[in-house]
Order: structure tokens, then sequence, then C-alpha cells
């Protein structure tokens, strides 16, 4: 703002008005005869606010008696952190100047007099101007009027900013935080708003919230008060604070069905989380998944398993609440039982040394002998979870092709395996089953039960009656399940398909059903429809022996493993909108060129499990094999077992780089096992993460029933990292997984 500049006729008037009754000191001299002037100063008083604009206070040195001097007109002393601009000024008679009077942000509140002095020679008149200097005036902001803290546990500190104070004026702004209401709350050290805050400046409130009792549902509340001393009346100054204080209970340990497993609960105040921790001791060292609850007061549980037998473990809950709040339970103690004796296994490790397998747990699927079910077992091979083969008749009743899924159940079949002789035995159990950690059925479908819906199912290809589940079952990512069965047909010369090579015969031939989330029969794939029958090159009447479905997430089609067909089929699946065409062969008389290997002896026979060896599965992609090799066709000339030839049984793992376009499986890694560990029925290969290879030899050995489950490098000269060794049953397949929980790796 400019200084307020008085006109010349206002300050005549003012010199004629003093003329008539002014002070000694603004008119001293006058009456007399000799030249004079009279010194005014207008106004009479000004209000000057601390930081604000200058006030303009302007001079005349009036002529009296044809005064023609010039007058030099000087300020007093000023209170501190006021100033004159300028401090003195010469004026010519009958001239008026200006003086600008500022107060800095630190001048004091209060009044004083600003004494003007003029002089021109040995003349001198006084003038005086009252001050007054106001309480400086700002204005300011809050961020908010209202911080909720959320929720909290009991003894545990929350730090939140509650707000940000803006001082928007051109003063500095006074203030004096204070916290009325509930103790539980404080202003913290962090707080960067002191009593002062300088013009166009924020700074923050920070408080914490240490709640030492539960309050839940109830709020407890606080009101922050900032103590603004120079604001406009009305401007917000309070945040009203609130948070909920609960305790956290403490959990559950119980024991479930399945003897090394137990159930942890915790009842949470709050939405979250947890994961437990467990080990032999307070160290602890093993973790669960985690699992969570979005209610408040829900509960949240988790099957604690992978523990050993007759051992007592340490478990303790860490909480992690969706507020970002963690907390731990207490520590319990679990004391796990015996291995039952049907499911002790004989088994024996080796790692090589300077060699470090893929961690994880070994998943081996028994199918005959002791024990007879699933093992779950550490690489030390010490057993951490069993399932039976169920009651009743264990050996009709065979858990095939278990698999995780990803919410931490076990996916199964439980048949009899095929070849069966009919009827079927009273007693056997034959669907297809999920089953939890405690070993409860979580869902399951009977033989009996998809055969009455596929009876009034309207898919394609749905109309066919199922005699028994085996092998293998398939979940996929949009919750179906692609299960495994068989069904027999009488072939002759005039039945659809023909069989004419052979006389007429009952021949079991198998069937993939898709069942939906709801076990409704969706899609269906009869190989009586697709292939021929004429076509047997091993084991005939059981024709085809189907024994994996490998799903393709790349273009959604299906890889389907025909033991008795020496083929791995390619079906157009489509995500269950294909015609269930075959789209390619692969082994002998199949629809590839062999590369890197010997046509026909280097193809698959009897294989078992094809599993993907690379990220992407169509196009150009890896995949590899068990292969048996007991029907194995040699070289025209060849004479297998003869001198210099090779043995005439005998397993290898290969390892094939698929061109779908060009149609060729050029063999990338071919580990030729000795004829002593020819495996001639089940097992499995897979890449491990760190780029080894495990595979299972089910049969192998000269001492059956027995097992041997390797793992090697992915090299031309493959080298063992890791071996088991298991007598005393048949391990169909082995899998090395992470641990008991989807994305945990123990």
């Amino acid at each position: 703002m400019k200084p307020h500049v008085l006109s010349l006729a206002t300050l005549f008037s003012l010199s004629a008005l003093l003329g008539c009754g002014a002070t000694k000191s603004q008119v001293e001299g006058q009456g007399r005869s000799q030249p004079d002037f009279s010194l005014i100063g207008a106004p009479s008083a000004i209000t000057a606010a601390p930081g604000g604009a200058a006030q303009a206070i302007t001079v005349l040195a009036s002529p009296l008696n044809g005064f023609t001097g010039s007058v030099i007109v000087a300020v007093g002393s000023l209170p501190a952190g006021i100033t004159a601009t300028p401090s003195s000024l010469s004026l010519a008679a009958g001239a008026q100047g200006q003086i600008s009077i500022s107060a800095s942000s630190t001048a004091t509140p209060g009044t004083a007099n600003i004494a003007l002095t003029g002089t021109s020679g040995a003349l001198m008149h006084n003038a005086a101007i009252s001050l007054a200097i106001a309480a400086p005036v700002t204005t300011a902001s809050l961020s908010t009027s209202a911080f909720n803290f959320g929720n909290n546990l009991v003894n545990n500190m929350l730090t939140q900013t509650v707000a940000v104070v803006t001082n928007t004026g051109p003063a500095v702004l006074i203030m004096n935080p204070s916290l009325t209401g509930d103790s539980s709350y404080s202003i913290a050290p962090a707080t960067t708003c002191t009593q002062q805050l300088a013009p166009q400046t924020n700074c923050s409130i920070v408080v914490n919230y240490a709640p030492a009792a539960p309050s839940v549902p109830a709020a407890q509340s606080a009101t922050l008060n900032m103590g603004f001393g120079d604001v406009p009346a009305g401007t917000p100054q309070t945040v009203a604070i609130t948070g909920v204080a609960a305790s956290l209970p403490t959990g559950q340990v119980t024991p479930t069905d399945n003897p090394r497993v137990a159930l942890y609960t915790m009842t949470l105040p709050f939405p979250g989380s947890m994961t437990v921790n467990f080990g032999t001791d307070t160290k602890y060292g093993l973790k669960t998944w985690t699992r969570s609850t979005d209610t408040a007061g829900g509960a949240a549980s988790i099957f604690v398993a992978g523990m050993q037998a007759a051992t007592t473990y340490h478990m303790q809950a860490a909480v992690q609440f969706s507020n970002g709040i963690s907390a731990h339970d207490a520590d319990h103690t679990f004391t796990t039982r015996a291995v039952p004796a049907n499911m002790q296994l004989n088994v024996s490790t080796t790692t090589a040394p300077g060699m470090t397998p893929q961690p994880g747990l070994e998943l081996l699927n028994s199918v005959s002998g002791t024990p007879a079910g699933i093992v779950i077992t550490d690489l030390t091979g010490k057993t951490l979870w069993t399932y039976a083969n169920p009651a009743g008749n264990p050996t009709l009743n065979s858990i095939n092709g278990v698999k995780m899924l990803p919410n931490g159940d076990l996916l199964m079949a439980i048949g009899l395996g095929i070849p069966f002789s009919q009827p079927i035995s009273a007693g056997t159990i034959n669907e297809i089953r999920e089953v939890n950690l405690a070993g409860d059925t979580v869902r399951e479908i009977s033989i009996t039960d998809l055969n009455a819906e596929l009876a009034s199912a309207t898919c394609a290809e749905c109309q066919v009656t199922l005699d028994t589940f085996h092998h293998d079952v398939e979940a996929l990512p949009n919750g179906h399940w692609l299960v495994l069965a068989d069904t027999s047909m009488a072939l002759s010369t005039t039945t659809i398909p023909a069989l004419t090579n052979l006389p007429p015969a009952t021949v079991l031939g198998d069937v993939i059903i898709d069942l939906d989330q709801n076990m409704q029969p969706v899609w269906v794939w009869n190989e009586f429809n697709h292939l021929d029958p004429n076509r047997h090159p091993m084991g005939f009447p059981d024709w085809t022996h189907t024994n994996a479905i490998v799903y393709s997430k790349d273009d959604g089609n299906l890889l389907v493993s025909l033991r008795h067909q020496n083929w791995i089929l390619k079906v157009n699946y489509a995500n269950g909108t294909g015609d269930g065409s075959i789209l390619w062969r692969l082994g002998e008389g199949g629809d590839f060129t062999l590369q890197n290997g010997t046509d026909p002896t280097d193809w698959q026979y009897a294989q078992h499990a094809p599993s993907f060896f690379s990220a992407n599965t169509s196009g150009i992609f890896s995949l590899g094999a068990m292969d048996n090799g007991n029907d194995r066709i040699f070289p025209t000339g060849v004479t297998c077992g003869s001198t210099g030839a090779p043995s005439c049984l005998y397993s290898t793992i290969p390892v094939w780089q698929i061109d779908e376009s060009a149609k060729t499986a050029a063999l990338t890694f071919h580990q030729i096992l000795p004829s002593t560990l020819y495996s001639n029925f089940g097992g499995n290969a897979e890449q491990l993460p760190n780029g080894n290879i495990e595979y299972d030899l089910c049969n192998a050995g000269t001492s059956p029933p027995g097992s041997w489950v390797y793992e090697v490098t992915q090299q031309s000269s493959p080298q063992t990292v890791w071996s088991m060794h298991i007598t005393g049953t048949y391990l169909y397949r082995a899998f090395r997984i992470p641990s008991l929980y989807p994305g945990v790796l123990w």
C-alpha cells in the first residue's frame, strides 16, 4: 500500500487552524515580525501493524512573515522494530514531504510518539505524531477438522500427522496447540508446529495414539485445539480425533484328524491376516501361507502342516492388520502323533557332495504295497504328511494323479486303475476327491453321480457311460476339473468305429470330462470318436491306457498321454469350445520328425506324464516326459539285446523342443538310463525352478516293489544332485513342491 498523501489545501487548512489556536510546539514564534515557519505533521495519529503495510506521515514547513529558507526535518528515536523512511528530509518554505513508518513483524504492540524536529539555521520547531503498534493480525487454515486413527491395539502406539497448519496471512502466526479428551492421545515430538509460524509457511501436528484399554466398538475421542492468538474471529482451529482400540485375543491351537496337522485359529478384532511361524523351538524357522478375514471380529484359520511325527512343535501367529498394524500371538505348543503303520515309508536319500538340490518337499503318490496313498516328505525322507488309500478295500481304492491346488487342498482320482475286471467289487470307492490338509473331504463326485449327470447332459459326446476314474485329474485356472475315466465298447467289423484287423472284442478306451465348478459336465472327449481302434501297438484290448492330461495355458488346448499308443496327442479343447479334433500326434508313427535322435528308437514308448519345460506352451516350446520304453522299436537290422546292440528294455528321460508349425521334435536332453533302472510303468519327469530335472522311476531296481527318484543337472552328461530310494511300494508319481503352502518355499 502506498503512504497516504494529504493535499496542500488540507495542510493549509490545518495551518490556519493551528494559527488560530495551535500549541506552542506547533506554531512557535507566531506573531513575531521576523521570518519564521511552522512545522506541521499529519495525520496526528497512525496505527502500524507488525509486518503490515507502511503508514505515511505528511510534513509541511509553512512559511511565516515572508520566510523563504529551507527546513531540515528529522525523525526522533523510535521504538524497536519501527523504522522511518527517510529518517530526515529537507523542505523548502511552503513545501511538503512524506515519511513512511513501518513496523516489522517483531515490533512489540503498544503506543508511542513519533517526534519530528524542523530546523532552519537558528530556528527550530517540533511536531509529534501518535503511533499505535497494533497486535499482528494474520490468517490461518487447518487441513482438516477431523482425523480418525482407525483401529489400534491396546498398548500399541500409532503416530500420525493429524493436521497441517498453514499461515496464509502476512504476519507471524501465534499458536498454542493442546489436546483434551481421552488420555490415549498425546502430541508427538515429531510435531513441527511450535508457538510461531512465519507467513506463507506450514507445519504439521503429529499425534500419538497409544490406548491403554479396549474400547471396541466405541471410539476413543480427543480434541486438538491449535490456540491461534492473532487470527480473525471464527477461524477454525480445532480437530476432532477418534480411534477404536481392541485387545488381540489369544489364538487357539487344536488337533485335527491328521495326526501331524494342527488347526490354528485367531479371532481378529479388525480386518487383517495371519501367518503361522512354527518349528521345534521358539526360533521357529518354518512358516505357513497367509489367511485373512475382511470382517472385524472375524476368524482366520490355518492348518499347520509339515511337522515330523511324535515331535513337540512351537507355533506363533504373526498378525498383519489391513491398516498396517502388526502383532504376534502368544507361543503355543503342539505335539504330533506317530505315523500309522500302514503309512510308514522305507526310504533313504542322498545329496551328492558339492551339490544343492532344489529346496522344497517331495509329494509321493504310492499305488501299492506299504504305504499306499499320499506321503509328503522333506528332502531327507522324513515323513511330514500322509493320506492313505480310503478304507474298505485299500487295494481297490487306489489314489492316482494327486496334485496340489492353488487353495492348498489336494485333488486326486480314486478308483481301480486299468485294466480291471467287471463287475466292480462292492466297497470300491470310485470318485474324484478334493481334501484339505486335515484330510477332510472338501468336494467329491462319484462315478455313479457323474454317469447320472452325463445321461441328461446336452454337450457333444456327453452320451457315454464311464467305468472307473483312473490315473489323472487336471485342475484348470477357471476352477474346472478335467477328469479321466475309461469306458468300454464292443467292437467288430460292423460297429462305429469298426475293428477290422482283429476278432470282435470289448475294448477299453478313455474319456476326458470337463466338470465346471458345480460338478456339471460341460465338455467331453471320447477317444472312440477320434482314434482308430485298428492301431493297437501295445496292450489291446486295453486300447489307449491314457495316463495324463496336461492343460496348455497359451492356447487352451490339451496334451493327452496315451501309453498304449506310444503317443502324446494335442487335442482341440480351446478352453471348452473346441471340437475335440486331434491337432497332432507326437511319437513313433505320428506327425513329427525326430531331430537329434534315432528314429524310431529314440521316440517315447509306453510313456507317462508329459510336462512343459518352458514358460510358453504352444508354437515353439519344450516338452519332457517319462519314457518307460516297454515296446521300444529299433531300426531295421538292429537286434536289441545282441552283442553290440542296446538292451531291449530301458527307460529314458527325453526333453524335446517342439515346433508345431514345422512339425519337428528336436531332443535337447536325453538321459538314457541303464537297464538296471528300467521302469516299466508309472513315473513322471519335471523341470525344477533351478533348471534341474526331477524324475520318478516307479518300478526300477531288482527288488520290487521299489522306486527311485532323481534330481539331475540338465546337461549332456547329467550329474545326479539328489536321489531318493523307496522300497515296499511303487511311486506312481513324485513331485518336488515348494512346501505344503502354495507360494511358500521351504
